[in-house]
């Protein structure tokens, strides 16, 4: 299963890949990314940087020249992707097992999908709608067999429900999107 930290350094890959940033900005837009459920702190984020930094993935370059211009303004650092972190977030892209499904981790795998191949695409949402549906049979299973007499555990369970129920919908709707987008552009290949 993918740990946390690599999760972040997926958000991290990912978000370098589309432009330079400073710390504080790359952590402004990995907590709007990630939502507030899921917030990174400098105390996580920075040994991530330099992990990914003594990996290749990342390079880093003060901005001396740039703060000295806006009145002695402390530096910041701006982060880049190398080639290898290229590389490292392509195949980072690229898995498609049960890590890339599971709930730490496909949200951040869903927010790259414009840089995911189709079928990468495919197998992560088939895998996680799976998932889902997995869950809330097993909790309509729990209801029907565990009669409550407690109103609220009763509520409690049936929002789970909803809300599972909800998800595999939408990613019903999805895995349709992307099957018949696929099949256009089969079509279109094989015309041409």
């Amino acid at each position: 299963m993918r740990s946390r930290s690599s999760v972040l350094e997926l958000a991290i890959l990912g978000l370098l890949h589309a432009s330079p940033m400073h710390g504080y900005e790359l952590r402004k837009r990995l907590n709007a990314l990630l939502g507030p459920l899921r917030a990174f702190s400098y105390g996580t984020l920075y040994p991530c940087l330099r992990t990914l930094s003594a990996k290749g993935l990342i390079t880093s370059s003060s901005t001396d020249d740039d703060a000295r211009t806006l009145g002695g303004k402390r530096a910041r650092i701006v982060y880049r992707l190398t080639k290898a972190g290229n590389i490292a977030l392509e195949a980072m892209l690229g898995e498609a097992g049960p890590a890339s499904w599971e709930d730490e981790s496909f949200d951040v795998r869903f927010a790259f999908f414009a840089q995911t191949d189709v079928e990468t695409r495919l197998r992560v949402l088939e895998g996680r709608r799976l998932r889902m549906a997995e869950r809330l049979d097993a909790l309509r299973s729990n209801l029907t067999t565990s009669r409550t007499e407690d109103q609220y555990a009763a509520e409690l369970q049936r929002h789970g429900m909803d809300q599972l129920q909800r998800e595999v919908d939408w990613l019903d709707g999805l895995i349709e999107s992307e099957r018949t987008a696929r099949t256009k552009r089969t079509r279109r290949a094989a015309t041409t």
